[in-house]
């Protein structure tokens, strides 16, 4: 089994994370047999490394972490691939991968710059009307 592990900072604020669970819904109605889950660095809980052994336990024999940071700074840079070495040690017989922060991701980019230019974007990704 593979399983998906949205990897976001954590908030004190209770409903700071309602984005990231909102992105693992959206998965799961796109892929329904997709098995995905929210981990946390700091300030909200699950942390990873509880969501790795879980899924594990479950059965998973692979992970992916993406890292829903719109900025690398040093989380994504040193506190992350430091968790995903740990991970690897703790689950040695499982594959773990960890795929670039969201904030460096191409489409995303282009996504966000066409919201703050009012562009409205169809269910193919094909751009509509520009409300600016």
């Amino acid at each position: 089994m593979h399983a998906i592990i949205l990897f976001a900072h954590g908030s004190r604020d209770p409903l700071w994370h309602k984005p990231i669970q909102a992105v693992a819904e959206r998965i799961l109605q796109r892929s329904p047999r997709t098995v995905v889950k929210c981990a946390y660095l700091e300030l909200t809980e699950p942390a990873l490394p509880q969501v790795a052994s879980d899924l594990v336990a479950d059965g998973a024999t692979s992970l992916c972490v993406v890292p829903l940071f719109l900025g690398v700074g040093r989380h994504a840079r040193e506190d992350l691939p430091e968790l995903i070495r740990l991970l690897k040690i703790d689950h040695p017989s499982i594959e773990i991968t960890c795929q670039p922060a969201v904030g460096e991701q191409s489409r995303l980019l282009d996504l966000l710059a066409d919201i703050a230019l009012g562009h409205s974007i169809d269910e193919e990704g094909q751009m509509l009307e520009s409300k600016i």
